[in-house]
């Protein structure tokens, strides 16, 4: 690809067009399509380079979504929940990995506290729901109660009915003092989950993944699903449904779950104008401290000149002599 034709393909992913200053970025065909439970005209293939392409589109929307949400006030929850190694963790990755950890957080609670357990059930996620101007993703939720508490009996035959009377009112009054509550349900197949376990296994990088959970929920397969059914039947409720994310393409569930996102919340686009930065002050008599007198890590990794040859000697000099960065 010519330099040209990187230019240009960066100019189309930020919006930048030559005498227009800055707008808005052409809209991706996915993008197109977004709207609430409108479904897709037609499918579109994704390739690496094309998923690329949208998640940069659908992430620059993510991030006018955030300017609306702290502009309104409003107050977003987003629950992920699913099997195991159904990929939420990802798609969460990369709704945030653009925006303001300040707008956008998220929340994912250990096991509970022996003090917690002692409490309210809903008492410890309480304390995690967002101000106005906040969005908080739940990487799992207050549904734990209805997974794998309930398969693997940490809770009681009662606490997990009353449970399952509670989380509709207790929800109801999340949507009518004024949150806007959306859930997620990851669903990945048998066959892909195992592929998925055994690929953690096989890396040393994704091996902490894997818990002692995770291998009960290959060994439990069919009282998840049980669980899950049940679930459903009592929460899938008109003020805050679910959504079911079909999660055996990683790369496809994420656009999706992110294009489905955004068509639920209206926003405008608030995109701050471009910034002018103000002249750096004056030093006016300002002497800086010998460098000498600073402790620096040591310069393990060092770039390279243009030559190839590396900047050592640069590196050397530059600590004989006062330098214009702190």
């Amino acid at each position: 690809m010519s330099k040209k034709e990187q230019k240009d393909g960066k100019k189309q992913a930020t919006g930048e067009h030559e005498g227009k200053g800055k707008a808005a970025p052409a809209p991706s065909v996915l993008m197109q399509q977004a709207g609430p439970e409108k479904v897709p005209e037609h499918h579109v293939e994704i390739t690496k380079k094309s998923y690329e392409r949208e998640l940069v589109q659908l992430q620059l929307e993510l991030i006018k979504l955030q300017e609306w949400i702290r502009f309104k006030e409003l107050k977003v929850v987003v629950i992920f929940e699913g099997r195991d190694a159904a990929g939420k963790g990802g798609a969460i990755k990369r709704i945030t990995e653009s925006l303001n950890p300040r707008v956008c957080r998220v929340v994912a609670l250990p096991s509970p506290t022996e003090r917690e357990r002692g409490q309210w059930y809903f008492q410890r996620y309480v304390a995690h729901l967002p101000a106005g101007g906040e969005m908080v993703l739940f990487d799992r939720s207050w549904y734990n109660r209805a997974g794998v508490e309930r398969v693997m009996k940490f809770c009681t035959d009662d606490e997990y009915a009353e449970f399952l009377r509670s989380v509709p009112e207790f929800e109801r009054m999340l949507v009518r003092s004024g949150t806007i509550l959306i859930k997620y349900w990851f669903s990945v197949s048998d066959k892909e989950q195992e592929r998925r376990f055994q690929a953690r296994l096989d890396d040393p990088t994704k091996r902490w993944k894997l818990s002692p959970m995770d291998l009960q929920s290959r060994a439990r397969w069919v009282e998840y699903s049980k669980a899950k059914d049940e679930m459903f039947a009592h929460t899938d409720i008109k003020q805050a449904p679910w959504y079911v994310v079909n999660a055996d393409d990683k790369k496809c569930a994420r656009l999706n779950c992110i294009r489905h996102l955004l068509s639920l919340i209206p926003y405008q686009d608030l995109t701050p104008e471009p910034i002018k930065l103000p002249p750096r002050q004056k030093e006016d008599g300002y002497v800086r401290p010998p460098i000498t007198d600073q402790t620096f890590i040591p310069e393990v990794y060092v770039s390279e000149n243009k030559d190839g040859k590396h900047k050592q000697d640069a590196a050397v000099s530059k600590k004989a002599e006062p330098t214009k960065t702190h």
